[in-house]
């Protein structure tokens, strides 16, 4: 499986280059689906959403498609991620993207798909891959869990993820909120920045920074 677990997508050199490593193909013969369900229930300002949107048009991609799981049939959204090569989780409410991947269908064809394609996330869609999303003394996003019932992620990394470490975003995102958070968790828990990012590649695993990072259990 390969995964490219980011903050803030690809927000540097070190990172573009790691992205392209984990592709099977040239770029210009790469289609990236775009998926931008987690952001649905965020307030307010959106120009974090365009922004992601904007760091990836233009690089050259043969094709980038939007596929909101949660707006459409499966019937609609399974062949545009059967085509693409990427399957991009875009940032916003965990919770929201993990209940949506479960409620569509998606989970259920995620293996499959994952084994021949790149899973790359920004912020909860980097999140949701890890094995846990909050803990009881996690005060770190206080996101709102909606219809979830556990805070389980989908497993597909033996570790959690909080994104946005230093982030003046998000300042929870502390070294004393982490530790605790960490207390309750049997996983090792990764902090990134926004110039950080978990690549995975197999049984490879790296930290790709131009920032802060740090490892908490």
């Amino acid at each position: 499986m390969k995964l490219l677990l980011t903050s803030a997508g690809i927000s540097n050199k070190s990172i573009e280059q790691a992205f392209y490593a984990l592709l099977d193909k040239p770029v210009s013969e790469t289609k990236v689906a775009y998926i931008p369900t987690a952001a649905n229930v965020e307030m307010d300002d959106k120009s974090w959403l365009i922004n992601d949107y904007a760091n990836l048009n233009g690089r050259g991609f043969a094709q980038i498609d939007i596929v909101d799981i949660s707006a459409i049939p499966q019937k609609l959204w399974q062949p545009r991620l059967e085509k693409a090569h990427v399957l991009f989780f875009g940032g916003g409410n965990t919770f929201h993207l993990k209940y949506w991947i479960e409620k569509s269908g998606l989970q259920k064809h995620l293996p499959e798909l994952l084994k021949t394609r790149v899973w790359a996330g920004i912020s909860a869609g980097s999140m949701v891959a890890g094995r846990s999303l909050a803990s009881k003394n996690d005060q770190i996003f206080a996101e709102d869990m909606g219809e979830v019932a556990n805070t389980r992620g989908l497993g597909y990394v033996d570790f959690s993820l909080k994104p946005h470490y230093h982030s003046a975003y998000f300042p929870g995102v502390n070294d004393e909120n982490l530790a605790k958070a960490a207390t309750d968790l049997d996983t090792k828990l990764y902090a990134l920045d926004d110039q950080s990012a978990i690549v995975v590649n197999g049984d490879k695993f790296e930290v790709v920074s131009e920032g802060q990072w740090k490892e908490f259990n």
